[in-house]
């Protein structure tokens, strides 16, 4: 049946005498201060999940709203503008997209405008890690590592580290040599920290009807380590990237809607317990609500921008002006080594516009448009997905608010199957590593539209935080935790509504 959260919750819009409220962090109603009491109503009709699945919901090929690509299938259907910017926003998110894709160099160098790689790092442009703006791989084959990175991060030693954790101060603690992140590369005359090490033991799993699956145990370590050892409590976590559609409409799903689905006592007792991650503005300070990361560690687009900027690239930013990228005060040689700042430009390496324009390029990429909505497999597929109960953490839907930054973000029907909130995968998807409000355990749910061309625009069809799955239902079968329920719901069907359910993910 479906989950009895979603159906009371009308997808997180509750009506009380005509109002959309959401369930504020005190539980006190919080009401979406950007709708008219008839936008609230129109809110809630159009959120509210269907029963019907005999026919294609209004607007359902539509995924990304009115900015969704129209492109049909092929290897840059993610790397589009929203359709429905202005030809004067073109300019920019062109240019931000030349800023994406631009190699950086190591300082000093005779292009000025490009200098300040590194010293460590193990990107030389954002492109190198979301290749046509897609999804990562593990270091599988003859696949380089680029797209995948070990996290670094360690408990509180004292009580002055965890009081700075407890206040977000720091989302994490880095290794105190090797930083809060493996780097694989240098420039000259640096030596790089070492290698991530993958291997994996497979394990059977058999399914309703005799069907068996082979899923892959991953094991990490390092190796070729330059510095020394890490520290004994270090804990590795592997990511890899994530898609960067759809950005800028996810930041503009008002937060009040986010937090109505959080439920991190499971009051309702369904056995999901999604909980808000708090974050802290790179600029301002503040604390707002997390929603981009594996682990919801970023408030914004621009936040996330900039974390990448100096911890993938060692390029300094307005937001994060780590000259040195990720190196540590053990690294004294990666310290002395020239920087790229170049005062007539700004005082960071990637000053203003730089940042501003990645920013916009990454807000609006566009939603791919669906694919075979009518299709009689797809929508049986769909409603064993919410049969299934899969809908409690991927909410289909969400209505995007009217005071958005940008316009082409505004008041948008939008469907990326996510509740963006943290919740407890299980065991077998642990990484052990604390990051802002999420446990070891926990994960933001992350959005599921555009997975269907995964393996059409990013050669390869790895699924989950480090690529162990290697296709959809592998991906399905590691969820535990608070998952569990959905995950065993699947493996119990038979095989005729297993591949349909597949077939319906194949076309978000």
């Amino acid at each position: 049946m479906t989950s009895r959260r979603v159906l009371s919750a009308g997808l997180g819009a509750l009506m009380t005498t005509g109002i959309l409220v959401s369930a504020g962090t005190a539980g006190e109603p919080v009401e979406r201060a950007d709708l008219t009491p008839k936008d609230r109503a129109r809110v809630v009709a159009v959120t509210r999940p269907t029963d019907d699945f005999s026919k294609a919901e209004a607007f359902e090929l539509m995924q990304g709203g009115a900015g969704t690509s129209p492109r049909g299938v092929s290897a840059d259907s993610f790397s589009d503008f929203s359709a429905n910017i202005t030809f004067a926003e073109e300019q920019d998110f062109k240019l931000g997209n030349a800023l994406f894709r631009k190699l950086w160099v190591s300082s000093p160098s005779s292009t000025q405008a490009s200098d300040g790689l590194g010293p460590l790092f193990n990107a030389r442009a954002c492109q190198s890690c979301h290749l046509k703006d897609g999804r990562g791989h593990p270091p599988e084959g003859d696949r380089d590592h680029t797209s995948m990175f070990f996290r670094l991060a360690r408990p509180a030693a004292t009580e002055d580290e965890q009081a700075k954790l407890d206040r977000l101060e720091i989302a994490s603690l880095p290794d105190p040599v090797y930083g809060g992140q493996l780097q694989e590369q240098a420039v000259p005359g640096i030596s790089a920290e070492g290698r991530m090490v993958v291997t994996y033991t497979e394990e059977p799993v058999t399914l309703s009807g005799g069907e068996t699956v082979m899923l892959r145990r991953p094991s990490y370590s390092v190796s070729d380590l330059n510095y020394g050892p890490l520290d004994p409590t270090t804990v590795l976590s592997p990511r890899i990237a994530n898609p960067m559609i759809g950005l800028g409409l996810i930041e503009a799903i008002p937060a009040e809607d986010i937090r109505a689905l959080a439920d991190p006592d499971d009051l309702d007792g369904d056995g999901i317990s999604g909980r808000v991650a708090r974050a802290r503005d790179h600029r301002t300070g503040e604390i707002k609500l997390g929603r981009f990361g594996w682990k919801a560690q970023n408030a914004s687009v621009r936040d996330q921008s900039s974390s990448a900027f100096a911890g993938d690239i060692g390029i300094s930013t307005p937001d994060d002006p780590r000259h040195f990228g990720d190196c540590t005060e053990k690294q004294t040689a990666c310290l002395e080594a020239a920087t790229g700042v170049q005062p007539r430009l700004g005082d960071t390496e990637g000053p203003d516009p730089v940042l501003e324009l990645v920013t916009f390029y990454a807000k609006n990429l566009a939603v791919p448009k669906r694919r075979n909505v009518d299709d009689a497999e797809v929508l049986r597929g769909k409603e064993i997905f919410y049969q299934s109960g899969c809908t409690a953490c991927h909410r289909p839907k969400f209505v995007t608010s009217r005071r958005a930054d940008n316009k082409a973000q505004a008041f948008q029907l939008i469907w990326p199957y996510s509740d963006f909130l943290l919740h407890d995968m299980g065991e077998g998807l642990a990484d052990g590593q604390a990051v802002g409000d999420a446990t070891g355990r926990e994960w933001r749910t992350p959005p599921l539209w555009g997975i269907g061309l995964t393996q059409v625009v990013s050669g390869h069809s790895f699924f989950l935080h480090d690529g162990r799955a290697r296709n959809l239902t592998e991906a399905i079968l590691w969820h535990g935790g608070e998952a569990e329920a959905a995950r065993n719901a699947f493996a119990a069907a038979n095989l005729e509504d297993r591949k349909a359910l597949i077939t319906f993910l194949e076309s978000l």
